[in-house]
Order: C-alpha cells, then sequence, then structure tokens
C-alpha cells in the first residue's frame, strides 16, 4: 500500500480561524447562559447538564487549545487532535439528533440553538475535513469517542434518579428500564458511527493548500532533507544540511 501523506501543518490563517471560531462560540455559550440566568432559571449545573452545551463548551476550548499553539509556532500533541476528532464526532450526533429526531431549544433563544445545533457543528464538521493537519487516527481506538458521553449519561441520570432533573425527556425515569435503555444504546451506536466517520476522514488528504506538509523529523536529518524543492524553505539550497526549523511533526 502506498504511505499516506504526513499530516499538514495549518496555514495561520486557518489557525486564526480556530480561535476566531472558538472564541465566538464561548461567547455565544456566555449570552445563553446569561440571558437563561436573567430569567431566573438555569442553574449552571443545569446549563452544562445539555450535551449540546457541554460539547459545545470542550469544541469551542479545543479549537482555541490546537490554533493558538500553531499561531505560536508550536506543534499540537497528537493527544489533543484526537480529542477534536471526539468532539467533532459529538457535535455531529448533537446536529442529527436536534435537526432530525428532538427538535427544540432547551430554553435557550432561536438563533443560539441555531449556532449550537447548526454553524458550529457544520464549521467543525469542515474543519476536520479540509485541513489535513491530523494523522491517520488509529481503528483500534475508536472507543475513545465513548468515555465522555458514557460519562455525561451517567451523571444525567443518577441526577434524574435522585432530584428528578434530566435534560432531556427520553432520559425521564418513569418512561421504564426498557426505554432508557433502547434510547441509550441508540445514542451509543450513534456515536460510533460518527466516530467512524470521523476516524475515516482523518485518513483523507483535506485541501493541500490550506496546509505545508510536516515534514519528518528523524534521528540524523532536518526536516526537508537534501532535493527538496527551495520554496518549501524560502531560498536555494546550499549543499549543507539545513537548519531544523524546530517544528515537530503533528502526527
Amino acid at each position: 500500500m502506498p504511505a499516506a501523506d504526513p499530516p499538514r501543518r495549518p496555514s495561520a490563517a486557518v489557525a486564526a480561524a480556530r480561535v476566531l471560531v472558538g472564541v465566538l462560540a464561548l461567547a455565544v455559550l456566555g449570552s445563553s447562559y446569561a440571558g437563561q440566568r436573567a430569567a431566573g432559571r438555569g442553574a449552571l449545573v443545569d446549563f452544562l447538564g445539555y450535551f449540546t452545551n457541554l460539547t459545545s463548551l470542550l469544541a469551542a476550548v479545543l479549537l482555541v487549545a490546537v490554533g493558538g499553539p500553531t499561531l505560536a509556532g508550536r506543534a499540537v500533541p497528537v493527544a489533543l487532535t484526537t480529542a477534536r476528532g471526539v468532539a467533532t464526532a459529538c457535535l455531529l450526533v448533537v446536529a442529527v439528533v436536534y435537526n432530525a429526531v428532538l427538535p427544540g431549544d432547551g430554553g435557550a433563544a432561536p438563533w443560539v440553538s441555531a449556532v449550537l445545533h447548526g454553524v458550529l457543528p457544520v464549521l467543525v464538521l469542515l474543519d476536520w475535513l479540509l485541513v489535513a493537519d491530523r494523522p491517520p487516527l488509529p481503528w483500534r481506538r475508536l472507543w475513545l469517542v465513548l468515555p465522555y458521553p458514557v460519562l455525561w449519561l451517567a451523571v444525567v441520570l443518577l441526577r434524574g434518579a435522585t432530584d428528578g432533573w434530566v435534560p432531556y425527556g427520553f432520559l425521564l425515569p418513569e418512561h421504564g428500564t426498557r426505554s432508557l435503555a433502547l434510547h441509550v444504546a441508540g445514542l451509543l451506536v450513534v456515536l460510533l458511527a460518527a466516530g467512524a466517520l470521523v476516524w475515516g476522514i482523518s485518513r483523507t488528504r483535506g485541501v493541500r493548500r490550506l496546509g505545508a506538509p510536516s515534514a519528518p523529523t528523524g534521528r540524523g536529518s532536518a526536516p526537508g532533507g537534501h532535493g527538496s524543492p527551495s520554496a518549501d524553505h524560502g531560498s536555494a539550497p546550499t549543499g549543507r544540511e539545513p537548519a531544523s526549523t524546530g517544528h515537530r511533526p503533528v502526527g
């Protein structure tokens, strides 16, 4: 099989866009929470009890966390990229479930619901699809999409059994154990399907002009090696080993 293309460093414009989208998403969440508090409802624990709000918060933080180091010329740890893949899968589930199964605003303003259930998931998916700075995620780690939503489910179900609060009606204990088990199992299957899509996309090339190749930095060779086009380094070859750029491969 041909070797996969190496991950590509995103351009400064892409990194800045990630930070901007992350900050704007945080601002939308803050505005929504402030509005609900002003209306006399919605403790923070309830606000973050909604999978949409919590997942949007995590995705926004991750966008800033991966965009910031790139702007500073530092490599992004693979663990952060994997976490961004998990967040992308979860946002896909948010968009699909909200728009196809459970429409409603959860008490949020319509424009907030449009941003969190439509605009943000689409932007995050396009980022993952078009910008090839992610390594191929190993299929044996597809299970990583489950711990976060399973933990969220455990907390929500515990609250439903103790204080009676759940964010979504299908999680109400009075619907019975069988109904609850079917809904939870269905949600986990959809999450795995979304994760498989995100994992598969990580094996695609993306749009090449949105980033530069992340050259290997193996021992005994410098990034780029001999014979690299001079345009990759901004100067003509000198016949000597080029100095290291300080960049580590993303993948």
